[in-house]
């Protein structure tokens, strides 16, 4: 299975990708580095990364998924609420793809502060 490692600060996570086109186009574009952003209990960064929505684009995660967020090409990852969500769930802004599912909890995130390095890079 195709994995990537993001380390954000001093925190690594690995992603486990899924058979989707944006998983093969971030593949394809790793390695790159970013500035970790965050939103409520969500990180997202900026990729070198266009992708268009696809069919099963959801606004709402589960623990764990890995998010392309179209509106500004980034990778998004929520850990906790956000601004919009509705009780405990893991609201995105908009529709995003999801393309990974993160090896290690990512309840880790919430250790990444604004500003952070960011890079993204094969790990298998």
């Amino acid at each position: 299975m195709r994995m990537l490692k993001i380390t954000m600060g001093g925190v690594e996570l690995h992603v486990e990708l899924l058979d989707t086109p944006t998983a093969a186009a971030l593949y394809a574009a790793a390695p790159f580095s970013a500035m970790a952003q965050t939103w409520g209990d969500e990180v997202y960064f900026d990729t070198p990364v266009e992708s268009p929505g696809e069919a099963d684009a959801r606004d709402v995660m589960e623990p764990g998924e890995i998010a392309f967020w179209m509106a500004g090409n980034c990778i998004a990852i929520p850990f906790g609420p956000t601004p919009v969500s509705v009780g405990d769930e893991l609201r995105l802004a908009s529709a995003a793809n999801v393309w990974g599912r993160a090896v290690e909890d990512v309840k880790i995130l919430a250790a990444v502060r604004p500003g952070d390095a960011i890079t993204v890079e094969h790990a298998g």
